[in-house]
């Protein structure tokens, strides 16, 4: 069985990481599984690209700066992501394409397909697979919904636009997908049960039939490591309570929940019983130190991690990871940290839930309330049953998450395609 990847960059991102790791689970389990991508920043065995000659770049380049920086005419807050759709690239002529049984799409917005480059797709006549990594493909635009429910409709009176109104920028997106979706038949998977929900919900897209398959992590590289060697590789003393979150963006952009970290932090510190000299927070991510905010706690940055064994070090050195999101589908870090056994504190929002089970292998704190955040951290501050918390992180993952459980689901759905797919 062959199939075909589609992204936009090569392991950018978190859509992008996700689909390297089905891309190696499937391989490992024996298909012949290759992605292929818009654009890639370094030359990669692991991936193909579209874009290999010099005037191709160049072409993906235009698209992509001018899909990254037109939207900043039209939307109020550009830190909301935000796709127009207007660039793309008819990519159906591609061998890789012809020669695959199953082609599977995942993240393609910044000018690779258009709506009406994706309906171009079922030409091909094979089975076709779309993993929704964010809410893009079914809304009129936006990535990241919050609590707009214009997509259960046609879009239009969008609250991320300058000029909103019944017919604006996102309605004509909308109306471009509608007559693209017309003609492209697919099997949407949603890696997580709100994910799933939210495309039952949706105009676009709720008649067409969903699978929920996870992401997956490659639990052999995210595995735990002695938490006080792994403190002491962080010039961390073993006795310390180790609190760590991930990429760090400003304090306005909604979407991480910056504030609400912040917050719970300074809550957990005023709280009777808490020696903050006896904790430490560690942040890593590409945020530059000087643009962090104030912690109440001593911090140690670790900037951008690009070894996935040191990153595994790191998460086993921490004895909770907070992940403070408000709109999140199957975030990696919090996959990442319960694989290195590292129980996790969050907001019940997105897919979360899917991963974190209260009071077993985490806790997950009501919705954009930091008071709560701040309980479940203070719960596993005193909690002494750590270890078996710690134990339960890692088994959740390998039950439910290991790249053998992921890689058979996907290649069971892609076989029933095959199946009823006519010859």
């Amino acid at each position: 069985m062959k199939v075909v990847h589609l992204n936009t960059y090569q392991g950018n991102g978190g859509a992008g990481r996700a689909c390297l790791r089905l891309n190696h689970a499937l391989n490992a389990s024996g298909a012949s599984s290759r992605v292929m991508v818009f654009f890639q920043f370094e030359n990669s065995a692991q991936t193909g690209t579209f874009s290999r000659n010099i005037f191709r770049k160049a072409m993906a380049v235009f698209n992509i700066m001018a899909e990254r920086y037109l939207v900043k005419l039209f939307a109020k807050n550009s830190k909301t992501p935000f796709s127009l759709s207007w660039f793309g690239r008819n990519i159906t002529k591609h061998p890789s394409l012809k020669e695959a049984d199953i082609i599977h799409i995942h993240w393609i917005n910044h000018g690779f397909l258009r709506p009406k480059d994706l309906a171009k797709l079922d030409e091909l006549d094979k089975p076709i697979v779309w993993t929704f990594h964010d809410s893009n493909a079914f809304t009129g635009g936006c990535h990241v919904r919050y609590t707009c429910e214009h997509y259960h409709k046609s879009c239009g009176n969008c609250p991320l636009l300058k000029n909103s109104g019944e017919k604006d920028s996102s309605h004509q997106t909308w109306k471009r997908k509608s007559k693209a979706y017309a003609e492209l038949n697919c099997h949407i998977v949603a890696p997580s049960n709100w994910m799933a929900d939210s495309v039952k919900m949706s105009s676009l897209m709720g008649f067409r039939p969903v699978s929920v398959i996870p992401n997956t992590i490659e639990t052999n590289v995210f595995k735990p490591y002695v938490k006080a060697e792994a403190k002491r590789m962080l010039k961390i003393p073993a006795e310390k309570f180790v609190l760590m979150s991930g990429f760090m963006p400003s304090k306005n952009d909604k979407h991480k929940g910056t504030s609400y970290l912040i917050d719970a932090l300074n809550d957990l510190a005023s709280r009777p019983g808490i020696d903050k000299h006896n904790i430490e927070l560690v942040i890593f991510g590409n945020k530059a130190n000087a643009d962090m905010p104030e912690f109440p706690f001593k911090t140690t940055f670790l900037g951008s991690i690009h070894n996935d064994s040191h990153l595994a070090k790191c998460y086993s050195a921490a004895d909770v990871f907070i992940a403070p999101s408000l709109e999140d589908n199957l975030p990696n870090t919090v996959m990442e940290s319960l694989s290195c056994a590292t129980p996790v504190v969050a907001f019940k929002t997105g897919g979360i839930p899917d991963m974190v089970r209260h009071l077993e292998n985490g806790y997950l704190a009501e919705y954009k309330s930091a008071e709560d955040l701040a309980t479940g951290i203070e719960w596993l501050y005193h909690d002494e049953h750590a270890p078996e918390i710690q134990k339960e992180a890692r088994r959740s993952i390998l039950m439910h998450f290991s790249e053998e459980v992921v890689a058979d689901k996907h290649l069971q759905l892609y076989q029933e395609l095959l199946n009823r797919h006519p010859k």
